[in-house]
């Protein structure tokens, strides 16, 4: 999946430099989102193929994002995994629920998220 395209939605700069880093490594494409409103703006305009949602933003938080990308018919299918630090009972069912694909807790294992990227992208080629 060398190319796709990934929107990162993080407002703390170490994890967008740490996350942009080891994702363009991977040969992945990032655009940075700086707050919820920004990613479902970027998201609507730039049809990324997999979202990185950091949940707790400034302006607009990651759950409230998710809710607004699933609401958009046109881009309601691009996977998206929720990232937060926050692995409180009943986080993962909020990220679920709100309609991310799937959820990893930070500090993030970089292998672990390249290994879910990979899982989604895979699906995505197969559905469309």
């Amino acid at each position: 999946h060398a190319g796709a395209n990934v929107l990162l939605a993080e407002d703390r700069e170490a994890n967008i430099v740490t996350l942009r880093d080891y994702l363009k490594n991977h040969r992945y494409n990032v655009t940075v989102a700086r707050n919820g409103l920004q990613a479902v703006e970027m998201t609507r305009i730039q049809h990324p193929q997999l979202i990185l949602m950091d949940i707790q933003m400034p302006e607009m938080d990651g759950l409230d994002a998710i809710r607004a990308i699933r609401a958009d018919k046109n881009i309601a299918h691009i996977p998206i995994i929720a990232l937060t630090a926050l692995a409180m009972p009943g986080d993962r069912e909020k990220c679920l629920q709100a309609g991310a694909n799937d959820y990893i807790t930070k500090p993030v294992s970089l292998r672990q998220l390249i290994e879910l990227i990979e899982t989604y992208l895979t699906e995505v080629q197969h559905t469309h």
